[in-house]
């Protein structure tokens, strides 16, 4: 295919729903929707390999809530969504009895699009150590065993995330891990109002174009649940979306090394502070609700 063709590997997306259209059948793909008041849900699984060809993403399911924009919601549509949340994690969970669970919140804290993971945590009730120290008020609680975990991102550690994680599974010894991160989305219209569930695991960085070791089963040793929120749009996609859009099938002279320089830079909402804020919130209810104190 000549260079100044329009072509698919111009898009960054994480979201599976991005890389798969309502009305159109994919071989090794299911997909359904449906709508819980007034958020949308889409359930998509990866069957096979030939699904895995055909979306570009790795076999599980991916469940999405889109909603209205998060800077928009009040305190009750806040609760409803955290409230749809906690019923996707209770889909994704094993039913195993009240299993322990490693909640761990990617991300750099100081970058505020980047920062939803260590929010979150920072929201997060910590239990395991109550089972041991304070059995009985434990008990009255009736809630899970919770460990929680900020890994930071490299540069500040100078240690892969990754790595720290698997340090903290090997002292907590959960029976579910799940890992709370920022993604990168294809369209503006997923940022704030889109949260991604998945049981694959997680390339942190790899929606920026900067992906890290795994974070998954096989690396873990127990399942991982992925919570996603797409804050960032690449700016080549961006520019792609906007000539396909067009109908040019072409990319005009001199916006190829644009497109390919590798020094696009990325979008995110004006409001990216409240949405941070909103979304971790949620979050973290949705988290606190169905597995520790509420």
């Amino acid at each position: 295919m000549p260079e100044n063709k329009l072509r698919n590997s111009y898009i960054r997306t994480d979201l599976a729903c991005e890389r798969h259209r309502a009305d159109t059948a994919l071989p090794g793909v299911t997909y359904s929707e449906e709508k819980v008041g007034d958020i949308l849900k889409s359930a998509l699984t990866v069957e096979s390999e030939e699904g895995e060809r055909s979306i570009g993403k790795p076999k599980g399911r991916y469940i999405t809530l889109t909603f209205k924009p998060l800077w928009q919601q009040n305190e009750e549509e806040l609760t409803e969504a955290a409230k749809a949340l906690s019923s996707v994690l209770l889909e994704m969970i094993p039913k195993k009895e009240k299993p322990s669970l490693l909640v761990a919140g990617l991300g750099n804290r100081y970058m505020t699009v980047d920062a939803i993971g260590p929010s979150v945590l920072s929201r997060i009730v910590a239990t395991a150590h109550l089972a041991e120290l304070e059995p009985e008020l434990f008990k009255t609680l009736s809630c899970h065993k919770i460990t929680a975990v900020t890994p930071g991102v490299l540069s500040q550690t100078g240690i892969e995330s990754a790595a720290l994680i698997i340090g903290a599974v090997k002292e907590a010894s959960p029976d579910h891990v799940i890992v709370i991160d920022a993604l990168a989305a294809r369209e503006c219209s997923r940022l704030a109002t889109t949260v991604q569930v998945s049981d694959t695991g997680i390339w942190p960085g790899a929606g920026v174009g900067n992906p890290r070791n795994a974070i998954d089963r096989e690396t873990l040793g127990v399942p991982v649940t992925v919570i996603g929120v797409p804050t960032v749009v690449d700016s080549s996609t961006l520019l792609y979306d906007a000539l396909a859009r067009a109908g040019m099938e072409e990319i005009p002279a001199g916006l190829t090394e644009v497109l390919e320089n590798g020094r696009g830079y990325f979008v995110s909402p004006r409001e990216c502070d409240t949405v941070t804020e909103n979304v971790s919130r949620i979050i973290a209810d949705a988290i606190n609700r169905t597995f520790g104190i509420a």
